[in-house]
């Protein structure tokens, strides 16, 4: 009586003899355009993984700063006026910056 590893081990030789056995060679054309398709898709892939990766990465080290009791850096495009406030800069103030110069 065979254990359980066994017939597991037996099912896989099977399985791998009878795709060697039955193995059928196919003459196939690959098209350019399938090839950059493929690399498209692979290069989608990266830049998504990458991004996840970067936007995981802010959000942990904005979670570790505010455990270290830091201040959150302002976002670059906060200016502050003569009573301290906070404002943010829109198109039209840098535009009028442009024109006063």
């Amino acid at each position: 009586m065979l254990t359980k590893k066994g017939k597991v081990i037996r099912l896989a030789f099977y399985l791998i003899c009878a795709s060697v056995f039955m193995e059928v060679n196919a003459s196939a054309y690959i098209d350019p355009a399938t090839t950059s398709y493929v690399i498209q898709i692979a290069a989608g892939i990266v830049i998504a993984c990458g991004t996840g990766i970067g936007i995981l990465w802010s959000k942990i080290r904005r979670k570790l700063s505010k455990k270290n009791g830091e201040e959150a850096s302002k976002p670059a495009n906060l200016k502050t006026d003569a009573d301290g406030q906070g404002t943010v800069v829109t198109a039209d103030d840098l535009l009028s910056d442009d024109e006063e110069s």
